[in-house]
């Protein structure tokens, strides 16, 4: 039986949530970091990347809780000026995920917004993911089977890093997590790439072809709205192809106590500590549920 981890966006809260979510379920005996294939987007590019390159799931969360913020965990080094306007950005997203005009066309605008966003530079960018990536050779990638998604910021173009992309997993779980307007589109092989979610918050079909897929779905934090439906919808799809190639599917979404402990804004750092207790104590409580499947 082959099994398979998807992690889904939700930044900066999103990397919190997850990675205490995947603690709780450690301390509980089920160890997501054994998954035969991991992939994320986004937040869950970055939380994924974390476990495949052997972090230790039981601790994983340690320095979102210790309240070790600054220049850790994927914190921005920060880039000046007042908060971007992306209510451009939602309409473009809900657009994308409305099955009206060709979502690769749509993606493509949100590119083109994301290029012409004033945002801090790349370099910058790449530089604010902290201590867990920091040693690693520019074209490291992890051992275990590990994938994270982007999308061409020209073309609209899906993309899935692997191994065998020939790029450094720095860079590809940064360009994974490139929100459009607030963070700037990675250069990868002489192209820009931005947010994987911009196809899917979870891209979770790409993992079919396994027996068992615990798909991890913050769901926008439980957001209501055009975004918001279409990216529930999104999911409940993709679990059904999944299905009908055959798997067992698992999803775990925020409880109550995350959604609350999330607020109105993934992007806000403060509620960092709060989102990983949540998911501990989450993962601690489905534990129980999720072990005889994936043991």
């Amino acid at each position: 039986m082959t099994r398979a981890l998807v992690l889904g966006g939700g930044g900066p809260v999103g990397i919190a949530w997850e990675s205490g979510l995947i603690a709780g379920l450690a301390q509980g005996g089920v160890d997501l970091s054994a998954a035969d294939f991991t992939m994320g987007t986004s937040a869950g590019s970055f939380v994924g990347a974390r476990l495949a390159l052997g972090a230790d799931p039981k601790t994983l969360a340690d320095p979102i809780l210790a309240d070790r913020i600054p220049g850790e965990e994927g914190r921005p080094a920060g880039g000046g000026g007042p908060p971007p306007d992306l209510s451009k950005l939602m309409a473009l997203m809900a657009e994308a995920q409305g099955g009206v005009r060709n979502p690769a066309e749509v993606r493509a605008e949100i590119g083109a917004f994301a290029l012409a966003a004033q945002t801090m530079d790349e370099q910058a960018f790449l530089d604010s993911f902290g201590k867990s990536f920091s040693t690693l050779p520019v074209d490291a990638w992890p051992q275990r089977g590990f994938a994270c998604t982007a999308v061409d910021a020209e073309t609209g173009a899906f993309q899935l890093w692997t191994q065998k992309s020939g790029v450094g997993v720095v860079r590809a779980v940064a360009s994974s997590c490139s929100v459009p307007g607030v963070y700037p589109p990675v250069t990868l092989n002489g192209r820009r790439y931005i947010d994987g979610g911009m196809r899917s918050s979870t891209n979770a079909d790409v993992a079919i072809g396994h027996d068992l897929v615990l798909v991890v779905a913050l769901r926008l934090g439980g957001a209501g709205g055009a975004v918001g439906d279409r990216i529930a919808a999104r999911l409940d799809e993709e679990v059904e192809s999944l299905k009908d190639g055959g798997a067992t599917v698992l999803t775990i979404t925020p409880d109550e106590a995350s959604v609350e402990a999330f607020g109105v804004n993934l992007m806000d750092f403060r509620r960092r500590p709060d989102a990983a207790r949540a998911g501990l104590a989450q993962g601690q409580a489905y534990a129980r549920d999720v072990k005889p499947y994936w043991s």
